[in-house]
């Protein structure tokens, strides 16, 4: 029978202590106010005190309220009737849609052991060429996209989430603004996307401790989805925003700090999420992309440092397009050998001529005269510029390579782009 306690010791914010015994970390208790019933997750166990994470806020709480522990860890409904459905970070309804009580799974589970992985080896197409050609998303992979406030990256997310050639699309809102919610709801909705979507949305209005679970609950049923032969994408937004709620619950524990503030186990948090990126053997994928603004356009910053050190690259957003310097995709070569036979060529080649073309205009604004090869290079990187790093490019990877190919033949001889000749010759516009 489980024991009801009445001795809450201590509230600062939405942190509760109460003093109790036989009780789990990550446990789950319910918490009974005059208001109604609060659930809460155990997140510190010091002896016989209890602290605890109350989801909705401790507003209301007094230190005579009943508290509950259920002996399990939270749980999230799994299964095919999520599709098409929107929650919010505790997996309650946003849609006005019936609850969901079966197929419950734990949620924060341990990572998939290494030895059950698949090495990484099939490209997610997503219609954006500054992915697919030059830095592809391999299924399974972990990536961040590094940006700054003001930038469109929601933007970019919901265009991945419509075009990506993928099962099931997961998308987990950590401290949005309402309008970035209604966005990606409006989006989907409006290119059919919907109904092998999954969201959850976390807003700023919302309980702080909340934003911690989005992460869990969206790998929790990627991961049952998976196990049953589904391709999935996972999308998060914002995992900056995921930190700072860290920092808060860690602060208001009176936690020593680390850098900048962040507890000291901020990588191993980033890292028990990101590890849940999987490729299983016999069955489905789980492949995580995941924004991480940078505060100041500073890299250094403790969040997108330690997430550069768990991740496999990182794409740069940047004056609304996808830098091609800085971004890195490490697993793409697991995959562009595999798609067409010129397109590790188009890769290299193209970006070898662009870095040059950055040169030249460097070069250009200090005043010094441009020879032949300098407007050949002006031409080619302002054509680059607009037909491949525009995020308003919609192109398959094949069209996207043609198109790579009638970029150089308008700047360039064949032997001026250093290709080899038996791929110029097989590829080279007549």
């Amino acid at each position: 029978m489980q024991k009801i306690y009445t001795n809450i010791i201590q509230i600062a914010g939405d942190v509760i202590m109460v003093e109790a015994s036989g009780v789990g970390y990550s446990d789950i208790a319910q918490i009974t106010t005059r208001r109604g019933v609060s659930l809460a997750q155990v997140i510190r166990i010091d002896e016989e005190k209890i602290s605890l994470q109350v989801f909705a806020g401790s507003r209301g709480i007094s230190t005579g309220d009943q508290v509950r522990f259920l002996g399990m860890p939270m749980r999230v409904a799994t299964g095919e009737n999520l599709l098409g459905r929107i929650f919010n970070g505790s997996g309650n309804p946003l849609d006005h849609g019936p609850e969901l009580t079966e197929h419950l799974t734990d949620i924060a589970g341990p990572p998939v052991n290494p030895v059950k992985r698949i090495i990484p080896n099939k490209i997610i197409r997503t219609g954006i060429p500054m992915i697919d050609v030059f830095n592809s998303l391999v299924e399974s992979q972990k990536l961040p996209i590094f940006s700054i406030a003001g930038e469109p990256y929601n933007e970019l997310l919901a265009r991945i989430a419509v075009q990506a050639q993928i099962d099931i699309i997961i998308l987990g809102g950590l401290g949005l603004k309402y309008d970035d919610y209604l966005f990606f709801k409006e989006t989907l909705e409006k290119h059919g996307a919907l109904n092998r979507a999954i969201i959850f949305m976390h807003t700023a209005a919302d309980p702080v401790v909340e934003c911690l679970l989005v992460p869990d609950i969206a790998l929790a049923v990627a991961e049952d989805f998976a196990l049953k032969g589904k391709r999935v994408l996972v999308l998060l937004s914002d995992m900056t925003n995921f930190a700072d709620a860290l920092k808060e619950i860690s602060i208001t524990m009176e936690q020593v700090p680390s850098n900048r503030g962040y507890p000291g186990d901020l990588y191993s948090q980033l890292a028990s999420r990101y590890e849940k990126a999987v490729d299983f053997e016999g069955a489905g994928s789980i492949t995580i992309l995941a924004v991480t603004t940078m505060p100041g356009d500073d890299v250094t910053h403790p969040v997108p440092d330690n997430t550069g050190y768990i991740t496999e690259g990182q794409l740069y957003l940047k004056n609304a397009v996808i830098e091609p310097f800085g971004s890195l995709s490490r697993l793409k070569q697991q995959v562009n050998g595999k798609t067409r036979s010129d397109h590790r060529a188009i890769m290299d080649t193209m970006i070898q001529l662009f870095a040059s073309y950055r040169q030249v205009v460097e070069k250009q604004a200090m005043g010094f005269q441009m020879s032949t090869w300098d407007n050949k290079l002006l031409q080619y990187g302002r054509l680059f510029e607009k037909k491949m790093m525009s995020l308003e490019v919609n192109i398959e990877l094949e069209k996207a390579l043609d198109l790579g190919w009638e970029i150089l033949a308008q700047s360039f001889t064949p032997e001026e782009t250093g290709i080899k000749r038996s791929i110029i010759e097989q590829y080279w516009p007549r």
